[in-house]
């Protein structure tokens, strides 16, 4: 059985196949639209140092873009701000951050009232509750695709700041390829590329929330028992509650990756592997009926950037 292989897509385009750039009109009876991918990512490394006087934790850790990837279209309608998604978990009310980050845009847009006049379709590839970024990615993608609709020039500093206060991760995911966090994780050190590789990416049949993870943590600290397993403290407090996040981690070793390690909190695994044939080979033979596995690879900053830009 061959794994899914997880890749970047040519864009089609979106509302008027005539337009060159997002904001320009649609010919008549078209609806203006625009598309952006929202790209995953795993923690190459993950150490929790302290916990702040917000109640967040101060992190160090190292993140790297994946190919794997959501698509979001936002299409100018008639009517309130609406998200639909083709996966039936993924939340469409205000609870999702791309309505949150709706909000801050249309503010940074001196709007008063409610954000409306844009129908979001998010087409899901990346797992929920699964440590890989998805809903920070799609928050930083509608950052980036609705300035680009509303015709807004928001400076980096400030598109930074509100990224920062919608989620941790969300400021990483408007800077891609390999890079350090620290403080929250928003804090960002751009870092060389990580060698171009194929990861595989196994999903056990359940999530597992940041807060969750964060909280095991807590508990296990308290009594003593802070050892990181490999690259990541939340892995053992995770791993403790469900041992086959453990037990995935020393199958895709045991499976020729070079490094494996549970991805931010849980509860996606990753395997680095130095080709797309090994990569998808020790993805077939480890994909049953209890998890899903990923192929995808790595991205760079350069290509991150290139293959994020609204169209």
């Amino acid at each position: 059985m061959r794994a899914r292989v997880a890749a970047p897509r040519p864009h089609r385009r979106a509302g008027a196949s005539a337009r060159r750039r997002s904001g320009s009109t649609a010919t008549a009876g078209e609806a203006r639209a625009v598309r952006v991918r929202a790209f995953g990512k795993i923690n190459l490394a993950l150490r929790v140092v302290g916990v702040r006087a917000d109640g967040y934790h101060d992190l160090i850790t190292t993140f790297q873009s994946l190919a794997l990837h959501d698509t979001l279209t936002f299409t100018v309608v008639r009517g309130p701000f609406r998200i639909a998604c083709d996966d039936p978990a993924c939340p469409v009310d205000r609870t999702n951050l791309v309505w949150r980050a709706a909000d801050e845009i249309w503010r940074a847009a001196g709007r008063r009232g409610e954000p409306g006049g844009v129908r979001v379709h998010i087409e899901k590839r990346i797992p929920l509750a699964a440590g890989l970024g998805g809903g920070s990615s799609d928050a930083a993608a509608s950052l980036r695709a609705l300035s680009s609709l509303w015709g807004l020039e928001i400076g980096e500093d400030r598109l930074r700041r509100i990224a920062a206060g919608l989620g941790a991760d969300v400021p990483y995911f408007l800077e891609g390829g390999t890079a350090l966090g620290v403080g929250r994780g928003d804090v960002l050190f751009p870092l060389i590329d990580w060698p171009a590789s194929w990861i595989v990416l196994l999903l056990p049949d359940f999530g597992v929330s940041t807060v969750d993870a964060f909280r095991w943590f807590d508990r296990q600290r308290a009594r003593g028992k802070g050892a990181a397993l490999r690259g990541n403290d939340l892995e053992a407090p995770v791993v403790a509650r469900h041992p086959q996040v453990g037990a995935l981690v020393d199958a895709l070793r045991a499976a020729g990756a070079s490094y494996a390690s549970m991805s931010g909190s849980g509860s996606a695994v990753f395997g680095v592997f130095g080709d797309r044939e090994s990569a998808e080979s020790a993805a077939g033979r480890l994909k049953d009926p209890t998890r899903r596995a990923f192929v995808t690879r790595t991205l760079t900053r350069t290509g991150y950037h290139r293959l994020s830009r609204p169209l």
